[in-house]
């Protein structure tokens, strides 16, 4: 279901570790040539309904630990790291009972320690870390009491004021939270964030900046699996700089409502720009499978299909996510594609 890339066991190299859906987790160590090991017995064996990784140093000793968001079965999980890449439960930390599909870490309340959000359906949490990764739960005082069904979350300070706000990417209405500076975030005017003539089923969200104007935008890949009236035309959004967005879906992308379920913006050609590789679907119903991965050049005024030029025909995957990073220490970007019910697939930059 996600993909996460980082140096787990710091040795200098980018390692995987892989959320599986009603399955134990996977941890992939690299030797450092783009080779890949199955270390996944260093990660604690539950096997629950994970959906999405995040990776911090919580207890604030020098290496990388891993929050997971759990859906079904409502148990969030926390895995720390020894230093060497072994990682024991401390789930026991995470006292809550959210139906999350997303988790986030960043230092939201601005005291250096990296908090969590878990993005749920209907009822979101944030987490926040009072040191050595003990939480506390300050939902119910610091979250707007409107939620979504949240498939995803993306953090960047959205209105240029300095702290990092959170964007989500919802089943239903997408959302923006704007941080008060301490931690506490209220949700933005509807009319800072346009709505689709349709109803959007977003299943991720990216904020990056995609016009060169110094701010950060936000481009959603929208699918249509659960509710057939939505719109599976994928979305961007240019920011003004403040923090309210004009819908710009009609001049910068193909004209195509394909399902997305995942986009990762990296600079594939070396402009300087960058561009998005997407992960898509093919849908039967409700029955779902791989789909093409299309990559889209950012010419500056446009992201423009270049598929065929920078991936092997035929590549397909139900890629419900994408990680991007130098795995074999060539200094060209490389992917990796989290596929569900089927191969993943791993692409070496040329």
């Amino acid at each position: 279901m996600n993909v996460k890339a980082a140096d787990i066991d710091r040795d200098g190299d980018l390692d995987l570790v892989i959320a599986m859906e009603f399955g134990a987790n996977r941890l992939l160590l690299n030797d450092g040539s783009g080779r890949f090991a199955d270390a996944s017995e260093r990660l604690p064996r539950a096997a629950r309904d994970s959906e999405e990784i995040a990776l911090a140093d919580f207890d604030a000793d020098g290496d990388l630990d891993v929050a997971v968001a759990n859906e079904d079965d409502l148990k969030q999980e926390l895995y720390l790291n020894d230093g060497r890449g072994q990682f024991r439960d401390a789930s026991a930390r995470l006292r809550i009972r959210v139906k999350a599909n997303a988790v986030v870490a960043a230092d939201l309340d601005g005291d250096r320690r990296p908090d969590l959000f878990f993005g749920g359906d209907k009822v979101s949490a944030l987490m926040v870390n009072r040191g050595r990764a003990r939480f506390e739960d300050v939902s119910f005082d610091r979250l707007p009491e409107r939620y979504g069904a949240n498939q995803d979350v993306a953090v960047g300070d959205i209105d240029a004021d300095g702290d990092p706000d959170l964007v989500l990417a919802n089943e239903d209405a997408n959302q923006i939270y704007l941080n008060d500076g301490k931690g506490g975030f209220a949700l933005a005017p509807a009319a800072s964030l346009p709505r689709a003539a349709r109803p959007e089923e977003s299943r991720d969200a990216e904020v990056f900046d995609v016009d060169g104007d110094g701010d950060l935008d936000l481009f959603f890949a929208n699918v249509r699996l659960w509710n057939q009236n939505a719109v599976a035309q994928n979305r961007l959004l240019l920011n003004d700089g403040k923090g309210a967005f004009t819908d710009a879906t009609a001049v910068w992308l193909p004209a195509r409502e394909e399902s997305a379920v995942s986009a990762e913006p990296v600079d594939v050609d070396g402009d300087g720009r960058l561009d998005l590789v997407l992960g898509t679907l093919r849908i039967d119903g409700t029955k779902i499978g791989p789909g093409p991965i299309r990559v889209l050049k950012n010419s500056g005024s446009a992201f423009v299909e270049v598929t065929d030029a920078w991936l092997p025909a035929g590549t397909i995957a139900a890629g419900f996510d994408v990680a991007v990073g130098d795995f074999d220490g060539d200094k060209r970007p490389d992917l990796f594609v989290a596929s569900r019910g089927s191969p993943d697939v791993y692409l070496r930059g040329r």
